[in-house]
């Protein structure tokens, strides 16, 4: 009985300050829209990230005189080191077909096959690939083991990828919690408006002892219908989004194989949650001054 009168209470209220309840719903609709946009840019580029950290291998050359058994034990050396994730031997020949297929200008007049024997070398993280560069350069008394020419593993290229991606995963943060913030005070702002129209009559209920909760209550309620209308709307139009403008976007982005966003319905769970949440907060924290009669 005292649900359906906060809700009555909140459906009138908000008939009664149309206005003010548009602006409400649509500060919801732009906040939550730019969340779900950022939401998915972000998580799309952080797995692009992820991506090309994949890429990121350490390999291991041979000088061209090393014996089947001096590969065998840089191959031991490599399984026992549990920062490695896999590896893969890559004989002369492979790497001279190899050659063939991608520079075939630069070998085509060869005499003899001048490519090392190597280990591709998987790291379980991009991070760890100075580890275990240090680990092969260090592994026979300090020096690198018989046979061993050299590990490359872009040592440049791989510090600059790592530190791109520490910054989209801080910006993306960051990003995140400024719109929440925006947003919960945007929708305070606009649905105080509408709560200072109606202080006298917030002042009477105090006045004739209703309590602090059935005060807030209809608020609350109001807060939450315009919260979720402008999630929804959100949603929707994200959906539109994604069904007209992401194709166009993602066919003229090379390498994005394997490279994906939040799902878009975890994305919109998210927006719904997140538009309830700041139209209750956004009341709840607005109500607070004038509760105080």
């Amino acid at each position: 009985m005292r649900f359906r009168l906060v809700l009555s209470e909140a459906v009138r209220s908000v008939g009664a300050s149309m206005s003010t309840t548009i602006a409400a719903t649509v500060t919801v609709l732009i906040g939550m829209f730019v969340l779900g946009l950022t939401i998915a840019l972000g998580t799309w580029v952080l797995s692009w990230s992820d991506h090309v950290k994949k890429q990121l291998v350490a390999k291991v050359y041979f000088k061209t005189d090393a014996t089947a058994r001096q590969i065998d034990h840089v191959r031991i050396l490599l399984a026992k080191d549990s920062d490695v994730k896999s590896y893969t031997f890559v004989s002369k020949e492979a790497a001279l077909a190899q050659m063939r297929r991608q520079y075939p200008d630069l070998v085509r007049n060869l005499s003899y096959n001048p490519l090392p024997a190597s280990y591709e070398v998987v790291p379980v993280r991009a991070e760890l690939n100075a580890s275990i560069a240090k680990y092969l350069n260090h592994a026979s008394n300090g020096l690198p083991p018989p046979g061993l020419d050299k590990v490359n593993y872009g040592a440049k290229l791989s510090k600059r990828v790592l530190r791109v991606g520490s910054i989209i995963e801080i910006v993306f943060l960051i990003g995140v919690l400024i719109l929440l913030v925006a947003s919960t005070l945007l929708i305070a702002n606009t649905i105080r408006l509408s709560i200072f129209s109606r202080r006298r009559e917030i002042e009477v209920m105090k006045l004739v002892g209703a309590t602090n909760w059935f005060v807030r209550g209809p608020f609350m309620v109001e807060g939450l219908l315009c919260g979720l209308a402008g999630a929804v709307a959100a949603v929707f139009l994200l959906l539109l989004g994604k069904a007209i403008a992401l194709p166009a976007i993602l066919g003229h982005i090379k390498d994005s194989q394997g490279v994906t966003a939040m799902p878009f319905g975890l994305n919109a769970l998210i927006l719904l949650a997140a538009g309830l949440m700041l139209g209750a907060m956004g009341s709840g924290l607005t109500l607070r001054r004038f509760l105080k009669v």
